[in-house]
């Protein structure tokens, strides 16, 4: 199994801890993980993505040029990504900030309005990047929703942890979401 994954979106979105999520759950599972951030030069607002790597083999390098999967959470980042994506993979579109379609035919993609559906069911935009991070899980099983939960202990501060029952909710939901998505 070798999943490289493509996390992309504005700062303040949770892309990074996205990321640090499935590399913490990868580990949890003594699976192979390598997480690499780039930021743009504001703390929030500007550009971010990272790449995430879950592999049952080693990792030769933390660089991915061809993602079997890319999650975009605004335009810029679909824009940037798509055409990196590689045939026959999956991209996730948050379609609450993105109202254009992928110019690609050769890939599967899956628009889910990940912040209207956050503010709808929770009252906030916060847990819009756990929605969508939950039907990843369930459309390619690279880790288990509940090594992410366990990796949401380790990422959430420890004053942030009554958050835990918000997020793994928002995550329930994307995987619903996804397994509708299938039929």
């Amino acid at each position: 199994m070798l999943q490289e994954l493509i996390i992309a979106g504005f700062g303040g979105q949770g892309v990074m801890s996205m990321g640090q999520l499935l590399a913490y759950a990868g580990m949890f599972e003594d699976k192979q993980v390598s997480w690499l951030p780039s930021y743009g030069p504001e703390m929030r607002g500007g550009t971010a993505n990272c790449s995430v790597t879950v592999s049952d083999r080693p990792i030769s390098s933390p660089v991915i040029s061809e993602p079997n999967s890319i999650i975009v959470l605004n335009r810029p980042s679909l824009d940037k990504f798509e055409n990196k994506l590689q045939p026959g993979g999956l991209l996730f579109i948050n379609s609450s900030l993105i109202d254009a379609a992928p110019q690609r035919q050769d890939i599967k993609v899956i628009k889910i309005p990940s912040e209207d559906l956050a503010i709808e069911k929770f009252g906030s935009t916060r847990v819009a990047n756990m929605i969508i991070l939950g039907a990843y899980l369930e459309l390619t099983r690279v880790v288990s929703l509940d090594s992410v939960i366990q990796a949401l202990k380790k990422v959430l501060p420890e004053y942030r942890h009554n958050l835990l029952p918000m997020n793994r909710e928002a995550l329930e939901l994307g995987v619903e979401i996804a397994r509708e998505n299938v039929k």
